[in-house]
């Protein structure tokens, strides 16, 4: 619209004018320039006003020009004649010509006096987009923490304006000082408090629209904190006194840590302090009854070690077999001809010592002759005279009286009483082999691990991720299960191998990945860094496709976290669908579980659907979730409409992408509730999409019948291990000890022409390992421990031999033995 506005006096017209674009929708950054203002000559009539609209670099449109003579007279309160002229000019007149490209407006009005122009009025067209540049992400802060939430608007013009909501409601850091909001948006807590706590988010807006983020969750948690220590109680009795404190400076709240270490403490009192409770005769008669005690227990203890000595020669004289030493022969095709003494083989072994001693000369069990020529092998040496305590076979004791012994000790009173999820056994010298059942971790303890003279006790367990609090920050994930093993603080002679799942992409250059280990205050500290792995450090990892493997020296608490270096780096999920076994009524759910790809976390989620009376409907399927800050989405379709509808009032669901990333579980799971339209209809066809936004996605076509239990499928994918948790000694290995022993005195020494370890490495393609190996006193007998940590369910003990022979070593050909009579 054009407004002029002039009055008169005795000689000359005052000119006002005043333009404005008028806009037929909000879509533009309207301008109003101010007056322009000039005298004309009174009584003359040659003056006029035009509307000149141009796009830079271009040429000028002439939209509008009128004379004054064709304008009116008005009178205003100030009784001064005034002539005021309106012209109308819509946006189409403009961008017909322009398009959508910024242009800008100016009003020219002249006279014989002269000429004057407006500024000039930009236009330009106003948007904002839908989707933020970067959004708030949940976190898990302690109290009196700083909480920096950040958030990048959506690109539109005019530039957003932001706000931050908690739980609906604006926040205002003129009214609370401990809210900042900083000047490229983010949001600054300060110090967290307990009141923090809620839903966070970022509002958007300008003259188009208003747009609103994800939330954030932010949850604010105390970790428990000790009081003082009370004073000491007086000397009892027994000659001790205490003195205790409690978890309640503060006491732990919103799911933060108990309180570390004891709570009760005790020590013996000073002779002054301990009161006498006998005297005089009284005495004489306590130290009496102790020497009959001592004299009592002294008897118990020959008698003991008479028996022990006798049950020792009796072995020596019936018993000079070596076949326990080489049971891995027999399944090479080496049948064992009858001993003398066979009744011995049938004696159940007592399975609460697990040990038996071998004394005197060993001999083979086999009969060789004709089958094959060694005698210069050095196989064949005769074998030293010595005694052997051997462990072999399962142990089967009562895992629930093991995890209530250890919880006993102050150490292990923060150890999980999961006992389906724990494995222990006892060793010595010859090691062993602990596995926790479908869960892909295991912990290989080879032989000489343990020093000779010694018997440990030792365990295995998966932690779940809510007992444990493991800290990540920024681009971290969790990217393994974390897995103890102890007792922590045990004397080992070289590395035990621990295996376990991982769930990244293997690949180094997108992550840098890192050893977690947590000490004895529960902190937890970096100890390794993949791939920069010194061979002076107690811990080194062998990375696979799918598994790693830990040499460690150091029993403890282990897990590994990634932190990804730039937006190609993806973690695997796997996709699992479950639905109801059986449907009696109209409604019917499909639950969608989206996982970290590790045995570990797909066996809890198939224990719990079990007991929830669920039946897996698919075969699992894996999906690439990269670090790009997008959600991942799930949506049905093709459901046939005149049978089912789906009650899902949006198009999908989401799952945000923080809670995937870095949040407190290790699998999420969303509902799809469908209603059939007539209990008589069983059979259901869809497609169900999983994606990341702007990433991979993966597609489930469903045909199945919900009226047919089909729950044994179920095991089609968790196949229950069979496999003891725990054997000890040489049947945890598929090499024979002996066998073992003459390998690495063969292969230890440098060959000039190779055919030593270096060799063997190659072969079984270690060799980016050679600096590990070659730091070890025995190379090849680490090796050959992660052969076996490898390959003890699918090895192929042939194959192995059949690189000894590619290496020119004749120990390969005990292997070789081809079935026959003996």
């Amino acid at each position: 619209m054009l407004d002029l506005v002039s009055g008169f006096s005795d000689s000359f017209f005052l000119l006002c004018v005043i333009c404005k674009m008028i806009r037929n929708y909000q879509v533009a950054n309207i301008k109003v320039v101010p007056l322009v203002s000039f005298y004309i000559q009174h009584g003359k009539l040659d003056a006029g006003v035009m509307l000149i609209c141009r796009k830079e670099k271009a040429g000028f449109l002439l939209l509008h020009l009128f004379i004054l003579c064709s304008a009116h007279f008005v009178t205003l309160a100030i009784s001064l004649p005034v002539m005021q002229v309106t012209i109308e000019i819509t946006r189409q007149q403009v961008e017909k010509i322009f398009g959508l490209d910024e242009y800008w407006c100016q009003c020219v009005a002249w006279s014989t006096t002269g000429t004057q122009k407006s500024q000039k009025a930009y236009i330009r067209i106003a948007y904002l987009r839908k989707n933020f540049e970067e959004e708030p992400q949940g976190k898990e802060v302690a109290l009196d923490q700083e909480v920096l939430l950040h958030c990048h608007p959506p690109e539109g013009v005019p530039q957003a304006e932001v706000e931050w909501q908690r739980n609906e409601d604006v926040l205002d850091p003129l009214s609370d000082p401990n809210f900042f909001i900083t000047p490229d948006n983010n949001l600054v807590i300060k110090k967290a408090r307990l009141l923090d706590t809620g839903n966070y988010t970022c509002v958007a807006k300008n003259i188009v629209a208003r747009r609103k983020s994800n939330s954030a969750t932010v949850l604010v948690y105390v970790d428990g904190g000790w009081s003082e220590w009370s004073k000491w109680s007086a000397c009892g009795a027994d000659c001790s006194m205490w003195r205790s404190r409690e978890c309640s400076q503060p006491s732990p709240g919103t799911g933060g840590k108990d309180c570390q270490g004891l709570d009760l403490q005790s020590m013996n009192c000073t002779s002054e302090q301990c009161p006498q409770t006998v005297s005089g005769a009284e005495d004489v008669a306590l130290y009496v009854g102790m020497v009959a005690v001592a004299l009592c227990l002294t008897l118990l203890l020959i008698v003991v070690v008479l028996v022990y000595r006798r049950k020792k020669e009796g072995l020596d004289a019936d018993v000079a077999d070596s076949s326990i030493l080489t049971t891995g022969f027999q399944p090479m095709g080496i049948k064992p001809s009858k001993p003398e003494n066979s009744h011995l083989l049938t004696i159940q072994p007592d399975l609460t010592t697990t040990t038996t001693s071998y004394q005197g000369t060993l001999r083979s069990r086999h009969d060789t002759a004709g089958k094959f020529s060694m005698t210069n092998g050095p196989l064949l040496d005769p074998l030293p005279n010595g005694s052997h305590t051997l462990h072999n076979g399962k142990l089967n004791s009562d895992t629930t009286e093991f995890v209530s012994r250890l919880s006993t000790q102050t150490y292990f009173k923060t150890l999980p009483r999961d006992v389906a999820n724990t494995s222990y056994g006892t060793f010595n010298f010859l090691g062993g082999r602990l596995t926790i059942p479908n869960t892909g971790i295991s912990l290989l303890i080879p032989p000489e691990a343990i020093p000779r003279g010694k018997i440990y006790e030792i365990y295995l367990t998966v932690q779940r991720k809510e007992d444990l609090r493991l800290p990540l920050a920024g681009c971290q994930t969790l990217l393994s299960p974390i897995v103890s093993c102890g007792p922590p603080g045990v004397v080992l002679s070289r590395p035990v191998i621990l295996s376990m799942d991982h769930c990244f992409d293997a690949c180094l250059d997108n992550w840098a990945v890192r050893l977690n280990k947590q000490n004895y205050e529960g902190a937890w500290e970096d100890v390794l860094l993949m791939g920069e792995e010194l061979v002076s450090e107690p811990y080194y990892c062998q990375l696979e496709a799918e598994t790693c493997r830990l040499f460690t020296e150091q029993l403890g608490t282990f897990a590994l976290v990634g932190e990804s270096l730039h937006m190609g780096a993806a973690k695997r999920l796997r996709l699992v669908l479950f639905s109801d076994a059986y449907c009696s009524t109209l409604e019917y759910n499909i639950r969608v579980y989206c996982m970290d790809d590790t045995q570990d976390v797909f066996k809890e989620v198939m224990q719990m659907e079990r007991q929830l009376g669920g039946r897996l409907i698919d075969e699992p399927h894996v999906l690439l979730f990269k670090d790009s800050y997008h959600n991942l989405r799930l949506s049905i379709h093709d459901m046939p409409q005149a049978h089912w509808r789906s009650k899902l009032l949006a198009g999908y669901q989401e799952i945000p992408f923080y809670h995937i990333w870095n949040g407190s579980q290790r699998y999420l799971h969303c509902t799809f509730t469908l209603e059939r339209l007539s209990l008589s209809t069983c059979e259901l066809t869809c497609q169900l999409c999983v994606w990341q936004v702007e990433g991979e996605g993966q597609s489930f076509a469903l045909d199945f019948n919900i009226a047919k239990d089909t729950r044994g499928l179920d095991s089609e994918f968790l196949l229950m291990d069979s496999n003891a948790t725990a054997l000890a000694g040489p049947s945890a290995f598929q090499i024979p000890y002996l066998i073992r022993q003459k390998i690495c005195g063969s292969l230890d020494a440098p060959c000039p022409n190779g055919a030593d370890w270096r060799m063997l490495a190659q072969r079984l393609k270690l060799e980016r390992h050679m600096s590990f190996f070659a730091s070890k006193a025995s190379p090849t007998s680490v090796i050959l421990d992660l052969w076996e940590a490898q390959h003890f369910h699918s090895g192929n003990i042939n194959q192995l031999a059949t690189v000894m022979a590619d290496i020119g070593k004749q120990e390969a050909m005990i292997f070789l033995v081809s079935d026959g009579e003996c």
